[in-house]
């Protein structure tokens, strides 16, 4: 990725890009409001945004509670998957849980995510089990993946 990419803390000014994004990437998208009230009702929460020339390509939402770390959904726009995008969201993440004192972090892909499961792996996450028809689109199993953070 040639462009200077930003990753910052998602501000509810940024949900109607986000809105585009998270529309983009996943056939049941969560809503507007979903967005808003993770950024400013829920304590645990922490969303990411990437911006690539002032423009929103994508986001990663974290949860942290107490010492433990949990992605709750990465997503980048189509037109720019495939750049590293994805690997500077999901550092930011890994940084911010650190930061905020989680030991461990996790979360679930679905099981024909290949390329999505790569990184994490590359980046220690080992596989933690199935959840058994986890995606409500199409009833597909979720790996859950983790690592114990340094």
């Amino acid at each position: 990725m040639e462009e200077v990419v930003q990753i910052r803390l998602m501000e509810v000014d940024d949900l109607d890009q986000v809105m585009e994004v998270e529309k983009d990437c996943f056939p049941q998208p969560w809503t507007y409001s979903v967005f808003f009230n993770e950024i400013t009702k829920n304590q645990f929460a922490y969303y990411l945004v990437a911006e690539v020339d002032d423009k929103i390509v994508g986001y990663c939402g974290l949860w942290v509670i107490v010492d433990e770390a949990h992605i709750t959904n990465i997503g980048i726009h189509s037109s720019l998957r495939r750049q590293g995008l994805g690997e500077y969201l999901f550092q930011g993440a890994m940084e911010m849980a650190k930061k905020l004192g989680a030991v461990k972090i996790s979360l679930e892909v679905r099981v024909s995510n290949k390329a999505a499961q790569a990184l994490y792996r590359k980046y220690g996450l080992k596989d933690g089990g199935i959840r058994k028809k986890y995606y409500t689109d199409n009833q597909e199993d979720a790996l859950v993946m983790w690592v114990g953070l340094e």
